[in-house]
């Protein structure tokens, strides 16, 4: 495939921080963006987040509670007990993800003449080139340093806090020095209150023609920029900053970028979609694919399609690194980040990492598993103050800080949300079924989170019947009688779906017999009236249909429980289910988390009408990064990062002994090349390939095996040897 398909490029400047190319190594992001004599580099940073108070905040004592909220839900006075686990009501929100500043870059220029921005996903590098001058930017993996090389000839380069929505009593200050013959531009923020954190500081060395100019530098000819930041606890740690750049004094651009590549390239390239785009199509600005799509919002672009791909791996990869990818990426240019900008983990995050496991991403996965890692004792503790249990559960969301329980509310009842640790833990045992490492500590906490489910099974959900109370079907709940959901209910479908997984995979880790005991008293799933999976096993509740969570369908995606294969009745029922729920606000999340279950459900169709929800509605700023909402409303990556995943599991979906090749094919995506998937199961498919009537693949084990392959066009069995490719090909 040509380099096109590994970049995008405009011959507009981006004039809003939201069209910014990005840039990042899952540590540093940059946002470039600005006209091509006043350019600004956005600067972010994974940990900067604004103070609040909400950083010792912990999760209420409601476990001596439980034995009234119960009762009260069995009574269907489900508003009273939301109040009760609300706590005292306040609803707390984690401290908000912010930017950190901009460096400046300003000019004196005439005309310009051959404009052309551009971000290579092969390097990571963001180029803004022009007839009078360029400028190249990336963010090092290996060096962890922001490097800018300007040739422009004569410019100035300062730094601003100037950006939307800053805090009032936020105070900056800039300053430019010399210090043992180099040359240093510092920016310090102080946070208006202090609490868990005193600030955040930048500071940059300047390489090459370079002059003190009061708070700023004048720069004559080819010069170096490196950037390194800090958000410190207690005192400014300017010294050890200064350190680390001086050892940089003699670096040159290219040994940088070398450096960079040699760990970004080999990552990025492990996947790659082809979908028969012509030459001419690939070559086309990002501007153009973005307004052909718009101009027919009813079929699929594939070059935009295609170029959608390798973007949202690129920044995935980008973003992921000290920290999963929050909300919005690793990137935001103003202060007024929609939901505190945090880590969302009722649905969000993991949607995001959809793709980590599948798409040869060890990196984000490792990066999720270091934020696990972090809250795990948090998490034990809300467990034991909110329901007196032994193992984990885990808050709805978070600030990357900690992992406690507080963001409650009768509205918003997060803590009867019992499966979270389950699907934030479930990604590190997905990466143990695609790789066969060992689980090492997930195993612990698997076992834990089985632990939790035993401890809060009750009996009190009816005569002899086993179930969840207090239990919530996040972010909705069965309605009253006015139409109005009311959030805690009694045996949320994904509660059932967590719970059963949790058993079974405990069973098999410690070789207890208990937990398939306790596997065999959960409560069936139900299906209604009109032969749809129900999103609640209790009978009388109304689902309000219009919402964008579709939490119920769990047992479809991720788990690969309920499939057309093996539980077709089941299967069919959830269908129906996915194909009755409305699509709300048309959020991002929730049209491709019912894209995710279609494919899973084997509809193609349905798995493109959900994509043209996303592709179709103005949902991409020209840095391809996405929107939550139709017309570019509120900046988030869940769109670009999880549509990958999507598209992949379309075409094709592994379990151990099984694979499954074109398990729902996209109508509007006739032929192509997949590269490089690895699927649970061990097996890597090397290429597939599809064209109408047939389909060819390419595929590795890991081990030794008995391979049932599947496709459209028939199956095969074969006995496959570790680390030797075979071909497989179907025809109608």
């Amino acid at each position: 495939m040509t380099g096109a398909a590994h970049r995008i490029w405009d011959t507009a400047p981006a004039t809003d921080w939201q069209d910014a190319f990005l840039a990042g190594n899952g540590e540093y992001g940059i946002m470039v963006h600005g006209r091509p004599w006043a350019e600004r580099i956005v600067v972010n940073h994974h940990r900067f987040v604004l103070p609040n108070g909400t950083h010792d905040a912990r999760a209420p004592q409601l476990a001596a509670l439980l034995p009234r909220i119960r009762r009260l839900i069995l009574a269907d006075r489900r508003a009273q007990a939301s109040r009760l686990l609300a706590g005292d009501g306040v609803l707390r929100w984690t401290q908000s993800f912010h930017p950190g500043f901009a460096l400046t870059v300003d000019a004196d220029g005439g005309p310009v003449g051959d404009y052309r921005r551009y971000t290579d996903f092969d390097t990571g590098e963001v180029v803004v080139r022009w007839a009078g001058g360029s400028r190249r930017s990336f963010v090092s993996r290996t060096d962890r340093l922001i490097v800018t090389r300007l040739d422009m000839g004569a410019c100035r380069v300062g730094v601003t806090g100037d950006l939307p929505g800053r805090p009032a009593g936020l105070r900056y200050a800039v300053a430019a020095y010399r210090r043992d013959g180099l040359v240093f531009l510092r920016v310090r923020a102080r946070y208006p209150t202090a609490g868990a954190a005193y600030g955040f500081e930048g500071l940059t060395l300047l390489c090459g023609a370079v002059e003190l100019d009061g708070d700023g530098v004048q720069v004559d000819g080819p010069a170096l920029l490196l950037t390194v930041l800090d958000r410190p606890q207690a005192r400014w740690r300017t010294g050890g900053l200064v350190r680390r750049l001086t050892r940089y004094r003699d670096a040159r651009y290219g040994d940088l970028l070398a450096r960079h590549t040699a760990r970004h390239t080999p990552a990025y390239r492990r996947v790659e979609l082809d979908l028969a785009v012509p030459t001419a199509q690939r070559a086309v600005p990002v501007g153009e694919l973005l307004a052909r799509q718009a101009a027919d919002p009813h079929t699929l672009d594939a070059a935009l399609l295609e170029r959608l791909f390798h973007a949202g791996r690129h920044l995935l990869l980008s973003a992921s690194g000290v920290l999963p990818p929050r909300l919005t990426g690793l990137w935001l240019g103003s202060w007024d980040a929609a939901w505190a900008g945090d880590f969302t983990t009722d649905a969000n995050l993991n949607l995001q990492l959809a793709s980590a496991n599948v798409a040869a991403l060890p990196e984000v996965t490792a990066a999720h598993a270091r934020l696990v890692r972090t809250q795990v004792e948090h998490w034990r503790r809300n467990a034991r103050v909110i329901y007196g249990a032994r193992g984990l559960l885990a808050p709805s969301r978070t600030d990357g800080e900690h992992g406690h329980l507080f963001h409650l509310h009768p509205d918003w009842p997060f803590a009867a949300w019992l499966p979270g640790a389950h699907w934030l833990l479930f990604p590190l045992y997905e990466r143990h079924l695609v790789t066969g490492e060992p689980l090492g500590e997930v195993a612990g906490w698997l076992v834990e989170v089985a632990e939790f489910f035993a401890d809060v099974l009750t009996t009190t959900a009816g005569e002899g019947t086993w179930g969840f109370v207090p239990s919530y079907s996040a972010e909705t709940g069965p309605l009253d009688a006015s139409g109005t959901a009311v959030h805690v209910a009694v045996n949320a479908t994904m509660d059932i779906a967590a719970a059963r997984h949790a058993f079974t995979v405990a069973a098999v880790l410690t070789g207890q017999q208990r937990w398939a005991r306790l596997a065999a008293r959960l409560p069936p799933y139900r299906v209604d009236a009109d032969g749809a999976l129900a999103e609640w096993a209790w009978p009388g509740y109304r689902a309000d249909e219009n919402h964008r969570h579709v939490s119920h369908l769990y047992p479809v995606w991720p788990l690969d429980e309920i499939n057309p294969e093996d539980t077709p009745e089941l299967a069919g029922a959830a269908h129906r289910a996915l194909r009755r729920r409305g699509d709300e606000n048309l959020s991002a999340h929730g049209s491709l988390h019912r894209a995710l279950a279609a494919a899973r459900l084997h509809d193609g169709p349905l798995v493109e009408a959900n994509l043209l929800k996303i592709v179709g509605n103005d949902m991409f700023f020209r840095s391809l990064m996405s929107a939550h909402n139709p017309g570019r409303v509120t900046y988030n990556a869940d769109a670009v990062h999880t549509l990958p995943a999507v598209l992949i599991e379309a075409l094709v979906q592994g379990r151990p002994g099984r694979l499954r090749l074109l398990p729902a094919p996209l109508p509007g995506l006739p032929r192509g090349t997949l590269r490089g998937v690895s699927c649970p199961g061990r097996v890597t498919v090397e290429e597939l390939a599809w064209r109408p009537g047939a389909v060819r693949a390419r595929l590795v084990s890991a081990v030794a095996q008995r391979l049932r392959i599947r496709s459209p066009y028939g199956e095969s069995v074969r006995q496959v040897t570790a680390g030797e490719p075979i071909e497989v090909s179907f025809t109608r």
